[in-house]
C-alpha cells in the first residue's frame, strides 16, 4: 500500500467516527447508517447491540436518557491491513441531563476499541467497544448560544 492509499484509508476512518459522533449529537440514524456495517457489535458498561437496526436504537435510548450530548473526538490510531483495520479513538462526551434544581453535564473521557472493515469504496464500523476511563459530573446552564 502506498502512503498516500494509506493517508486517504486513515482520514476516512477518522471520518466514520466523526460522522458517528455527530449522528449521535443530531440524533440523526441516517448518519449512523452510512459508517455502520449491517452486523456491526457495538458494547460497553452495560450494554451490548449486533446488528445495525438494534444498533440505531441505542439513538433512541440517547434521545430519552439526555436533553443534548456532545462528542468531541480528539485522537485515533489505527492500522490498516487489506480491507480491515483495528484502532482505538479517543473522545469526550459529554451529556446533558435535565434535573429539578438545575441540570447536570455528565462528562465521559471514552476510548473506543474500533474495528473497521472496507465495503466497496466506503470503511464502516464493524466493532466498536466503548471504554469510559473516567466521569466527571457538574452543574451546567444556557447561556444563549441557542439550539
Amino acid at each position: 500500500m502506498s502512503a498516500a492509499d494509506l493517508a486517504g484509508d486513515l482520514a476516512a476512518l477518522r471520518q466514520t467516527a466523526e460522522t458517528y459522533a455527530r449522528g449521535a449529537d443530531l440524533r440523526d440514524k441516517e448518519l449512523w447508517r452510512a459508517v455502520l456495517a449491517a452486523d456491526v457489535e457495538l458494547s460497553g458498561p452495560g450494554f451490548a447491540t449486533t446488528g445495525i437496526e438494534a444498533a440505531l436504537g441505542s439513538i433512541d435510548l440517547l434521545g430519552q436518557m439526555f436533553t443534548r450530548t456532545r462528542h468531541i473526538i480528539h485522537d485515533q490510531v489505527a492500522e490498516v491491513t487489506g480491507d480491515t483495520a483495528q484502532g482505538e479513538t479517543r473522545c469526550t462526551a459529554e451529556h446533558r441531563v435535565a434535573r429539578e434544581g438545575g441540570d447536570r453535564l455528565v462528562v465521559w473521557a471514552i476510548r473506543y476499541q474500533d474495528g473497521w472493515r472496507r465495503e466497496g469504496v466506503a470503511w464502516k464500523l464493524a466493532r466498536r467497544h466503548l471504554i469510559v476511563d473516567w466521569e466527571e459530573v457538574r452543574s451546567c446552564h444556557d447561556v444563549g448560544g441557542g439550539a
